[in-house]
């Protein structure tokens, strides 16, 4: 850890679990400015994670015969999905990404459009956006109208945050309550995590870092963003939570206690969909897998907001897991074709990575191309 945060990384805090010892640690700092140190119990924006608590929550409706898996999203909301989409699209493929229904981001942050190669990205839209409340139906459409990424249900899906947007609308159809409210009730406190929730405005409460987004050069030095209005993601990557809670809610959805041993094995039904930084990862219902040779398998999930990138992965057998939490953003710069350029950071976190899940005997057989980027 000390090796991230002197490549560059302000602060990085983790928890790493295996066969019932715990270890927390922390190096570096949570403001630049005061040098307040950071902490291992520090509340994080954990991004895209929020996507493991909404695909468990869908489940348990599926469970209690609430919602199809192989139904038409059409059959719940056609107001939202008319005509053949909401048809041919299924609650399966929003959950995996094969819907072919493109990511919303761009054109809700239309100063990113093509990030990070376009030559006129700018940060102006992370600023216009700062207090901005979106409503969810606001970003479907923008999803809904934006050039397919694909046919529904196509061999190879494309990440999409208009997905989860769908199914967080689908909760409420059923359930009578918000998709945030339910899985709070049903998800979060199932599992007994006392620090995890979804903001209840743009401030985290609690102890927590300041979150540096650098959008890859654009930002030089980095600026942070942790006052922010989640509203942009809601049940796709909105939730705050801590490394310990992390542990505790994979370990416990992989031990069957927070859907059951057929729904699990549905979420573990994995395709190849092409992931935001364009790399090609294996995505069940909410979950990715990560196999790591010499290692084993690891499920959990990585995340990103502005400022604040977050990874926790548990083993297959449920006996080592690893959160990690980093308060710096998109550090690559961009050479003169746009592409973001390696940097030290990113070797470092792979070491980092590698010792977590492997300890030190196994941490050279752990190959850093296996672990997935952070991406919201």
């Amino acid at each position: 850890m000390d090796g991230v945060h002197r490549a560059g990384i302000p602060g990085v805090y983790a928890e790493v679990r295996d066969t019932g010892r715990v270890w927390r640690g922390a190096s570096g700092v949570a403001d630049v400015r005061t040098g307040r140190p950071v902490s291992p119990d520090m509340r994080q924006r954990v991004g895209s994670i929020t996507k493991t608590f909404t695909a468990a929550a869908v489940m348990q409706q599926v469970e209690q015969g609430r919602i199809r898996l192989d139904a038409p999203i059409g059959d719940y909301l056609p107001r939202l999905v008319p005509g053949e989409r909401g048809k041919k699209i299924t609650v399966r493929m929003l959950l995996n990404h094969t819907s072919g229904i493109p990511d919303y981001i761009p054109y809700a942050f239309p100063s990113l459009q093509g990030f990070p190669s376009a030559p006129d990205v700018s940060p102006k839209s992370l600023d216009d956006n700062r207090f901005r409340q979106f409503r969810p139906a606001e970003l479907i459409a923008l999803g809904l109208t934006a050039p397919p990424t694909g046919e529904p249900g196509g061999p190879t899906g494309v990440y999409s945050n208009t997905n989860y947007q769908l199914l967080g609308q689908l909760l409420k159809h059923v359930t009578g309550t918000t998709a945030e409210e339910y899985i709070t009730r049903n998800v979060i406190e199932r599992a007994g995590l006392r620090h995890t929730g979804f903001p209840a405005g743009p401030r985290i409460e609690g102890p927590h870092s300041l979150m540096y987004e650098g959008l890859w050069g654009l930002i030089d030095p980095p600026r942070d963003y942790s006052v922010y209005t989640m509203s942009w993601v809601g049940p796709g990557a909105a939730l705050v939570s801590t490394m310990e809670d992390l542990n505790r809610f994979y370990g416990k959805l992989l031990d069957g206690e927070i859907v059951n041993r057929s729904s699990l094995a549905q979420m573990q039904r994995t395709v190849p969909v092409r992931a935001l930084d364009g790399t090609t990862i294996d995505y069940g219902l909410g979950l990715h897998k990560v196999d790591v040779p010499g290692c084993g398998t690891f499920w959990g999930h990585d995340g990103s907001a502005w400022g604040a990138g977050t990874m926790s992965l548990t083993r297959a057998d449920g006996k080592r897991q690893m959160s990690v939490a980093i308060n710096l953003a998109r550090w690559n710069e961009r050479d003169s074709s746009g592409k973001p350029q390696h940097h030290p950071i990113d070797d470092a976190l792979s070491t980092l990575y590698r010792q977590a899940m492997c300890g030190n005997g196994d941490a050279q057989a752990a190959s850093a191309a296996q672990v997935p980027a952070f991406g919201p």
